[in-house]
């Protein structure tokens, strides 16, 4: 009967749509899951790269703080070397008056 062949082609026509619906959402959603990796790759790729600036900026500072702290260091241990030659001198020098008078 041609009216139950139509009916049964019109249920084929329906399954085959049915599949092909579902194998698009299915390429669709993995091609999603996809987009979406690579972007989350992608930002903790940036973020990671931040962190490393941020930890290089934060080892730099440290070495300067370093090199100024040194710096200083010797600058005070010359002022005193400074400091006692002229005391010395200074001794000397009253030492050698007292001595002429």
């Amino acid at each position: 009967m041609a009216s139950e062949r139509d009916a049964d082609e019109y249920k084929d026509q329906c399954a085959k749509e049915r599949r092909e619906s579902y194998a698009f959402r299915n390429a669709e959603g993995r091609r999603h899951r996809l987009e979406v990796g690579e972007r989350m790759a992608e930002e903790n790729k940036v973020i990671h790269e931040r962190f490393e600036h941020k930890m290089g900026g934060e080892r730099d500072a440290d070495l300067y703080k370093k090199q100024c702290a040194e710096e200083r260091r010797v600058s005070y241990a010359f002022r005193n070397a400074e400091a006692r030659q002229h005391h010395q001198e200074v001794e000397d020098r009253n030492a050698n008056e007292q001595q002429k008078e």
